[in-house]
């Protein structure tokens, strides 16, 4: 029987060292990397791989990452610092900011109202 022991999305990136230093910047980690081949980060609850391309594979606008948080004034003060533009959307279900990663993957920080 197949089990699963643990998961993982993968976004194609131009550059490595850039894209791991951005996603440390908003508070992921280094879980993992060989050399210039492949790298994870991770968060609770996310791993995300990080894989060279040559640069030309195209972001989906399907897919959106998104990262809760308890306080949506603090997740503005790291993309403040860090000069990452966002736009920010108060909806039904929590207050966004919505923003892109280097290649382009959409990304945001939410507030959820539920909790």
């Amino acid at each position: 029987m197949l089990k699963i022991t643990e998961t993982n999305v993968t976004i194609m990136v131009a550059d490595l060292d850039k894209a791991i230093k951005f996603y440390e910047n908003i508070g992921l980690k280094l879980k993992q990397r060989w050399e210039s081949h492949y790298a994870m980060i991770e968060t609770k609850g996310l791993t995300i791989g990080l894989h060279p391309s040559d640069g030309k594979a195209k972001a989906s606008e399907k897919v959106s990452i998104g990262f809760m948080v308890n306080e949506i004034k603090d997740a503005k003060v790291v993309l403040d610092k860090h000069k990452i533009s966002y736009k920010e959307e108060d909806g039904k279900s929590g207050i966004y900011l919505h923003f892109y990663d280097l290649d382009g993957t959409l990304l945001y920080f939410t507030q959820p109202k539920w909790r």
